[in-house]
């Protein structure tokens, strides 16, 4: 977050025949449709209606023989097997797909198929060296796919596990689909890179779904840790901040990138097809902004144990939810414990004192940046500090909750609370200016929100007694509702 001078959006929290309401700044455009956006189809337990299974298998399948696709430069090593064996899956998907959901044009495989070392012997691909070359990709130009077998795919292993290593390259394949596909993808030479990358990450989605559906020859994906730490990917591949979604190149925002990775999941690849310029624009969440603007955001992470910070955050959540008429929780730093009830370190709601009660160290590690390399939230690695102050507008949300007598357990509430915690990070986005100083999201806040929420132990989509929404995948569905659609989505469908 970054601290500047800014006027508030107008804010509306309304308590109406027990049903709680929160307006948190409007929705720029029309609402997205689709279960992706999770509207009127969103359950604690499912990840798109697939029941959530934490103790299911994830990676390579034991005992599926290797698949046999001719790779230039391969060194038959095991991270070229993990991409042969990933592309075999892919392409057995898209030739069941492509016809079913296009019009029966058939998916023709890769002309050419490649492997290199960035750190080895460079070979040329693309028009390129490879030299250097940390990167997997799809090229038109000569209808190839490549990778990286020396950093890249190692790296990604390591970090998030061999699924993350099959979702970069089902991405890749999505560019070659969206390809062939041409104008029933909306894809020209042309298209604005956004749409392609926004497509590209939809399509890997579609076939992750058949994944977790059990179809897959070499690859299980459980709906539980296994599907969340692919969405972690998308943290860790992300456009850096401040890049405008305008610009040449640019792939989108992890808060973007999984939102059209969840729209395949939900919808199958006919859903992606539909991106196009006009629908991107009602939803991307970075957008171009000034030299000054942009310098500000870069540097928006401010110190969590920063007096004047604490006091903004205050001011930002009661100005949030002053309209609700509740009596706002005061919020302290002396630890989590609760003196009556259930404590949820490292930050916990006491219903008994209507406080919000913090432990300044714990919360202090989650707020500090993850370092180059690191997995956000692994290991010791800390997220940011847009997912610290999340946590405590999660636990703060629970007070207007009680003010408004609706129930604070169980697993809507932990949905409405990650709904209602979106909202208030609408409210703190970066419109409007004034001399009076507040608390603004900054460019890269939402997607330390959405590595925060995938966390096993996140608190912004769990009820008082930090019982969380079992599906990572709801859990980001119900914060993006709370962040597009404000009251509508909250009201409509957690009360």
């Amino acid at each position: 977050m970054r601290v500047l001078g800014a006027r508030a959006r107008v804010v509306a929290a309304l308590a109406v025949a027990g049903v709680l309401l929160v307006q948190l700044g409007g929705c720029a455009g029309q609402p997205i449709q689709g279960r992706a956006r999770g509207v009127g189809d969103i359950d604690a337990g499912t990840a798109a209606g697939i029941p959530v299974n934490n103790d299911g298998p994830t990676g390579p399948k034991k005992g599926a023989a290797d698949a046999t696709l001719q790779v230039e430069n391969a060194d038959g090593g095991e991270m070229d097997r993990l991409a042969v064996n990933a592309l075999s899956d892919i392409y057995a998907y898209w030739s069941e797909r492509m016809p079913a959901d296009f019009d029966g044009q058939r998916f023709e495989p890769i002309k050419r198929l490649a492997s290199y070392d960035s750190k080895g012997k460079a070979i040329k691909l693309c028009g390129q060296s490879t030299a250097d070359l940390v990167n997997a990709f799809y090229c038109n130009a000569d209808d190839s796919v490549a990778w990286d077998r020396g950093v890249l795919l190692p790296m990604l292993d390591k970090q998030f596990g061999p699924m993350s290593v099959v979702a970069v390259l089902a991405h890749e394949m999505g560019h070659a689909v969206q390809f062939r596909l041409g104008a029933k993808s909306g894809i020209t030479q042309t298209t604005p890179t956004i749409i392609k990358e926004q497509q590209a990450d939809c399509y890997a989605g579609g076939f992750f779904r058949w994944v977790a559906e059990g179809k897959a020859e070499h690859f299980d994906v459980n709906t539980g840790k296994g599907l969340n730490h692919v969405l972690a990917t998308m943290f860790f591949i992300r456009d850096p901040a401040g890049l405008s979604a305008s610009k040449q190149g640019a792939h989108g925002l992890a808060f973007d990138r999984v939102f059209a990775f969840q729209a395949g999941f939900s919808e199958g690849p006919t859903r992606c097809a539909r991106m196009n310029q006009d629908e991107i624009n009602t939803r991307i969440a970075e957008k171009e902004r000034g030299e000054t603007e942009m310098e500000n955001s870069r540097n928006g992470d401010v110190e969590f144990d920063n007096e004047k910070v604490q006091d903004l955050l205050k001011a930002s959540l009661d100005e949030a939810f002053k309209r609700t008429g509740a009596n706002p929780p005061a919020i302290t730093y002396n630890g989590a414990n609760c003196k009556k009830g259930n404590s949820t370190p490292p930050v916990s709601f006491c219903p008994d004192s209507n406080t919000v009660a913090i432990d300044p160290d714990a919360m202090e590690k989650i707020a500090t940046p993850p370092k180059r390399g690191q997995e956000p939230g692994v290991d010791g690695a800390g997220i940011g500090d847009f997912a610290a102050f999340a946590e405590i507008a999660s636990r703060y949300s629970l007070s207007i909750q009680k003010a408004v007598g609706v129930s604070l357990e169980g697993d809507k509430t932990g949905l409405r609370t990650a709904c209602l915690t979106g909202a208030w990070a609408k409210f703190t986005d970066l419109a409007g200016t004034s001399n009076q100083s507040k608390l603004r999201l900054a460019v890269g806040d939402l997607d330390e929100a959405v590595a925060e929420l995938l966390q096993d132990n996140s608190l912004i989509a769990a009820d008082i007694n930090g019982k969380q929404v079992p599906s990572g995948f709801a859990r980001v569905e119900a914060f993006r509702i709370g962040y597009f659609e404000g009251d509508k989505g909250c009201a409509n469908q957690f009360s």
